[in-house]
């Protein structure tokens, strides 16, 4: 999709679609009132033509509820779409997001390829213009890649109209949400391929091919470096699978960055999880090729970074591998020693991802990271916790939660915060070895996976995001099609940016 800025009355604009927001103007304790709806456009020409709709009643301005005219009276656009976003005192540049991923996912089965938006003004112009930008572009993504029944219904091009006083700041807004989006989607797309198509060396060369276009430095290290640096929890994992590992190793170090602090990004990259010998049930598990979403997520943030050029050192690493039943797969039972040392009893294959985790974030404290975050489909435990409307975050470090509290209010995407406390180190306390990889009973699972990567940080500031309930959508949304998600990139993205600010690496 081409994304551009118009300063042009949207009364005289000659497009196939015109779009405007509506917002009802009743306060909160109104909630029986009749709507009023008020569009967010000082265009008098346009409001005219909405009229009739916004005064009948059937139009509510409820979020993401849409409303469609054709041959609107008095303007040069074949339509106008009203597109809700819910109460004016509750309407966030959020809200706005999702608005413009619904009016472009409205557009594309009616056969719409250009469209023209009018940005409202309730938010300041470089907010909305990317909030614009990235729905529309998250919007845009389609899930159907092999039918070969498939049409191309993407919308060729996308105009927001913006006062020509503000071009400046809306031409950073627009560029951002561009790099943003487009980064979401390039994850969503990686987490998309069928794992016949997405092995752990695809996924290497892939994030090869996306560092040598952005600039960043890409290092695939395969099972004889594994071995070298004695990553035994993910050499376990890894064993069962005819394909080979992969540890991708990116780097982004812009010019006068200073010498602390070194994020480091790590990523869950089992790119078909099984359960290997703890065999996972048959339904559903061709969804599994999803497992990968958290080291997608890295490999798209880094995508971005090289892009917005944050002044802060970074290094992504991805642990790449299939957890698979062999006849060499790792069995409940076996004991694994870490690249830190730690000796990891093996009490179901199927809690796999926090092994290679384990050495993944060993690792990255080894090349230099002073501060964490990890990104995984961890636990089907925090879905129980949560539902599928919050993602977990835990941290062992106030100031670091604090940053990420600090990216959610950009990003806009739900987390919630779940407990990584000492009282619960007892539920992986192993008999024979230092600890075991699940927890002693089944409550509680999401934190026992968390207090399992704890042991790998140790006192490294860190910040451990649960993606499993959110990675993968089972049914559309009015703004985003079903499918992978590309949940937690925005928020890792501007988790990284929050330390580029001036005094912002406190320990």
């Amino acid at each position: 999709m081409k994304l551009d800025l118009l300063s042009s009355g949207p009364s005289t604009l000659v497009t196939d679609l015109l779009v405007v927001f509506a917002a009802d103007q009743n306060a909160d304790k109104e909630k029986d009132a009749k709507p009023k709806i008020a569009l967010l456009t000082n265009d008098e020409t346009v409001r005219r033509a909405a009229d009739r709709v916004v005064t009948s009643g059937e139009f509510k301005a409820a979020p993401n509820e849409t409303s469609l005219l054709h041959a609107p009276q008095g303007l040069k656009a074949a339509r106008l779409l009203l597109v809700g976003v819910g109460r004016a005192a509750k309407f966030s540049v959020h809200d706005l997001r999702k608005a413009a991923g619904t009016t472009v996912r409205f557009a594309k089965p009616r056969a719409v390829r250009s469209l023209a938006v009018v940005a409202p003004a309730n938010f300041d112009i470089a907010s909305t213009c990317r909030a614009i930008a990235e729905g529309a572009i998250v919007g845009d993504f389609e899930s159907d890649t092999y039918r070969t029944d498939r049409t191309d219904q993407n919308i060729a091009s996308a105009s927001i109209i913006v006062p020509e006083s503000d071009r400046a700041a809306a031409e950073t807004g627009l560029r951002e949400g561009i790099i943003v989006a487009e980064s979401q989607n390039f994850a969503r797309t990686l987490i998309n391929e069928p794992a016949n198509r997405m092995t752990p060396t695809i996924l290497a060369q892939k994030a090869a091919e996306m560092a040598e276009e952005f600039g960043l430095r890409c290092d695939i290290y395969g099972t004889e470096k594994l071995r070298e640096l004695k990553m035994g929890a993910f050499l376990g994992v890894a064993q069962g699978s005819d394909q080979p590992p992969a540890l991708i190793v990116m780097t982004y170090e812009p010019a006068n960055a200073p010498a602390e602090p070194v994020l480091g990004l790590v990523g869950k990259g089992i790119t078909f999880d099984s359960g290997g010998l703890s065999l996972k049930p048959a339904d559903s598990m061709e969804k599994m090729k999803y497992d990968m979403a958290g080291g997608a997520a890295m490999i798209a943030a880094m995508r971005a970074i090289a892009q917005l050029k944050p002044k802060v050192k970074i290094i992504s690493i991805i642990c790449a591998t299939e957890n698979m039943p062999s006849g060499n797969a790792q069995r409940p039972g076996d004991v694994q020693i870490a690249m830190s040392g730690k000796s990891i009893e093996v009490v179901n294959t199927d809690a796999e991802g926090r092994l290679v985790l384990a050495d993944g974030l060993f690792y990255a404290r080894q090349l230099g990271a002073t501060h964490l975050i990890d990104a995984a489909t961890l636990t089907g435990a925090v879905a129980i916790a949560l539902g599928q409307v919050n993602a977990g975050v835990f941290s062992n470090d106030e100031p670091a939660y604090a940053h990420f509290v600090q990216a959610l209010e950009t990003s806009g995407e739900k987390f919630w915060r779940l407990p990584v406390e000492d009282d619960y180190r007892d539920q992986i306390q192993s008999a024979i070895a230092d600890i075991r990889n699940t927890g002693l009973t089944r409550y509680g699972g999401a934190t026992n996976a968390a207090m399992f990567l704890k042991e790998f940080v140790e006192d490294t500031p860190w910040v451990h995001l649960d993606i499993a309930a959110l990675a993968w959508l089972d049914a559309d949304k009015p703004w985003i099609a079903k499918g992978p998600s590309g949940v937690a990139v925005r928020s890792i993205i501007e988790w990284a940016r929050s330390y580029a600010t001036p005094n912002s690496h406190e320990k």
